[in-house]
């Protein structure tokens, strides 16, 4: 058992004394952050809460362990930030979305070099849910994520909004066309991020969809573009050139993505990031800041493609 993530684990319950809210802190299910509770129980041999369908309490040794606990937990994070620091300057651990373009993530990492020389960045490809436990835990310093998000004692920063197009294979009959209603993908697969990872973006995408008149007729998780190429799923994503695949636009800009950057502990180091990433973004990415242009929205089915 990973003793100090599981005391991680113990000090947010212990903080929330519920573990539905714990559980959305951390960015986790409850189910799973039960039995790790209850393992740690089992393992030191004592009852850590009293339990009831109104209440969460702290028994008299989980109240004892509390303070150990988070004595335990800041001194290995001091450990790993002493190990980061000697004689190799500081590493700004980084959560990136793995969807993020190859090139977006390489103009990210030179604009971060070039305003912050002395800070070695350490990106890890990590779907939002999972940077939110990352951060809690203490793996990365500072996340690339994607709203909405539900994570009390996050700040987050500069949200910023990009419109997203259907990204289709070139032999799709809609791929000729000016744009595209959502209502017109009806009966067609679409390509998403993993529930698990994205959930909160995941079901606003899904919601819009039906009400506009497209039900996939499956969803499929992932990354990469294979199953759109292969005509057997369509995606939303930001404009892009790729052979064998074609982007258009969605009438009325139904579909958005807004990211941001978020993190626990400020340091001059995360600031500077988060500061370069919105440059980024909004220099290679097309995106604005959230609130500066107002979304167009269509509610019916245009006849063009009926």
């Amino acid at each position: 058992m990973d003793l100090v993530r599981h005391l991680r684990y113990f000090i947010v319950v212990a903080e929330e004394l519920h573990f539905g809210n714990a559980a959305i802190r951390l960015g986790m299910a409850q189910p799973p952050l039960s039995q790790r509770i209850k393992r740690l129980e089992e393992e030191l041999g004592v009852r850590l809460f009293d339990r009831s369908a109104r209440q969460v309490r702290l028994t008299e040794p989980g109240r004892l362990l509390l303070s150990e606990a988070r004595e335990i937990v800041g001194r290995v994070d001091r450990l790993h930030e002493l190990a980061r620091q000697g004689g190799h300057g500081t590493v700004l651990r980084v959560g990136v979305p793995p969807d993020l373009a190859a090139t977006v993530l390489a103009a990210l990492v030179a604009a971060f070099r070039e305003s912050s020389p002395e800070v070695r960045l350490a990106p890890a490809e990590v779907w939002t849910a999972d940077q939110v436990t990352a951060l809690a835990e203490g793996t990365i310093d500072v996340g690339l994520v994607r709203h909405p998000v539900a994570a009390p004692g996050l700040t987050f920063g500069q949200v910023l909004v990009q419109a997203q197009g259907v990204l289709l294979a070139e032999s799709d009959p809609l791929a000729g066309v000016g744009e595209v209603h959502l209502a017109d993908l009806a009966g067609r697969e679409l390509l998403m991020p993993p529930k698990e990872g994205e959930p909160g973006w995941r079901a606003e995408v899904l919601t819009e969809c039906r009400r506009q008149g497209f039900v996939p007729a499956q969803v499929h998780e992932g990354a990469g573009l294979g199953l759109v190429l292969a005509g057997a799923a369509v995606a939303f994503g930001p404009r892009m050139e790729l052979p064998g695949l074609a982007w258009r636009p969605l009438l009325g800009s139904p579909i958005t993505s807004r990211v941001s950057t978020a993190w626990r502990a400020a340091t001059p180091a995360v600031g500077d990031f988060s500061a370069a990433a919105a440059r980024t973004l909004k220099e290679s990415a097309g995106m604005t800041d959230e609130g500066a242009a107002p979304v167009r929205r269509v509610s019916r089915r245009p006849g063009m493609l009926a």
